[in-house]
């Protein structure tokens, strides 16, 4: 339902939260793991359980189950009727949502921490006992196909997105789009859900995370009242979809109703798999120096300089689940040629990758990491979804202090090596060849 990012973000004046603040940790004997985080500053509390699957566990055929069965789970329970879920929420002044990615399925609540119990509750409730109709999936799929048409089919970003994604990959299933090709979508039954909810929703494959003005024992007992009793279940076997290496650039070009082309360079890179692992950190660092902030090298370069771009960006999954990308994107000045863009942007990295980055650029770019951990932490949420995220690639959440001391430790020549790794023969370049916004109907 929502798509989470994080940008660096400069702050002012506010509150970080208190160094020793408590984390409790516990598997329970289910399997399930439990995050509670105490954070007293404002009576409210963050409740969110994660479950570890998302579009990088289904196939060719079968897409867009993850994404739909997160539609539907709002949709009903023998005790809980579709719509009461929303309106129980409602009533103690609080918010919901959910989002699904390649890597897992999230719902949260935002709510006074009084009404915590109720909401963990709930959430048990539905992991145990989701109950839709034939008519509620039909209709929703109705809205998730209108959400893909909105979100993909009629916008240039999502587009092209979505043809980088399936040309630059051919084994990996982070090929497949999580909210599924549409053909998918067509011929998906409710069965079908009700079979991957049985498959993946039980507590061994869950992670229950709290954050805020709690106890947390008190919060740990009210967790293991609600979700001690279910039993765990064979989970699926995860078979390995290892990508296998690319042997030369590919040229993509796909068309959407846009004023204007846009160029995304994609490099094949390798994902962080050990913690202490250095040429990911770098990778991650070299996105920092291209972009991120007004200093940033492709836009001073690009956009102020030479004036051959509207916008540029870079980007980098340093974990996940899938197979990893190195990204570069454009929207070129009007009339501006994309051949000419496109060496523009490796210019940029073939600079990095002669020269280094300055001292000053690291000592930025560090300052604003630790300004975004400030902000991160500030917010109960943010808290949340990073301990959630660290959980789902297999790292745990206490790898967090470590993962960032090893980022502040990247030198010039990591990152001067970095931009060295990015060669063409791990290069998919998809190009978006602008359609008529309202093109005329013939007559």
């Amino acid at each position: 339902m929502r798509q989470i990012c994080f940008t660096l973000i400069t702050l002012m004046g506010m509150a970080a939260l208190p160094i020793q603040a408590k984390t409790l940790t516990q598997s329970l004997d289910n399997g399930l793991k439990v995050i509670i985080k105490e954070d007293h500053r404002a009576p409210v509390a963050v409740s969110q359980i994660w479950y570890r699957v998302g579009s990088v566990d289904e196939l060719n055929g079968t897409t867009g189950l993850s994404h739909a069965l997160e539609h539907l789970m709002f949709k009903g329970t023998d005790s809980v009727p579709a719509g009461e879920f929303s309106r129980l929420v409602a009533a103690t002044g609080g918010q919901f949502n959910a989002f699904t990615s390649q890597d897992q399925t999230v719902y949260y609540e935002t709510t006074a921490a009084s009404a915590l119990p109720e909401m963990l509750r709930l959430e048990a409730d539905r992991m145990a006992n989701l109950n839709f109709s034939n008519e509620a999936f039909k209709n929703e799929m109705e809205v998730i196909k209108e959400e893909r048409r909105m979100r993909t089919d009629d916008t240039p970003g999502g587009v092209l997105w979505e043809g980088l994604l399936s040309n630059a990959f051919v084994a990996s299933p982070s090929r497949l789009p999580v909210i599924g090709w549409m053909n998918d979508l067509d011929n998906m039954q409710a069965e079908d859900l009700r079979d991957w909810y049985k498959q993946w929703y039980a507590p061994n494959n869950a992670t229950v995370i709290v954050v805020g003005d709690v106890n947390a024992e008190e919060t740990l007992a009210v967790i293991k009242r609600e979700f001690g009793g279910f039993k765990p279940q064979t989970l699926p076997v995860r078979k390995p979809q290892i990508e296998p290496t690319q042997k030369g650039i590919k040229r993509v070009q796909v068309s959407a109703p846009s004023e204007l082309p846009i160029l995304a360079l994609a490099y094949k890179a390798p994902k962080l798999i050990k913690l202490d692992d250095k040429k990911p950190y770098a990778l991650a660092m070299l996105a920092a120096v291209l972009d991120g902030h007004e200093a940033s090298r492709l836009s001073k370069k690009l956009v102020r300089e030479d004036k051959i771009a509207l916008s540029v960006s870079a980007g980098y999954d340093l974990f996940n689940r899938g197979a990893s990308l190195f990204t570069l994107t454009a929207m070129p000045t009007q009339g501006q040629d994309l051949a000419k863009l496109e060496q523009a942007l490796k210019d940029v990295v073939a600079d990095i990758a002669t020269q280094g980055v300055s001292e000053a650029e690291l000592k930025r770019i560090r300052n604003q990491m630790d300004a975004s951990d400030v902000y991160k932490k500030d917010s109960m949420e943010g808290q949340a979804l990073s301990m959630g995220y660290l959980e789902m690639v297999g790292f745990g959440h206490e790898a967090e202090e470590r993962m960032k001391k090893n980022m502040q430790k990247v030198t010039s020549k990591e990152i001067q090596a970095a931009a060295q790794s990015l060669v063409d023969d791990q290069l998919t370049v998809v190009t978006l060849k602008p359609e008529p916004i309202n093109p005329a109907k013939k007559p």
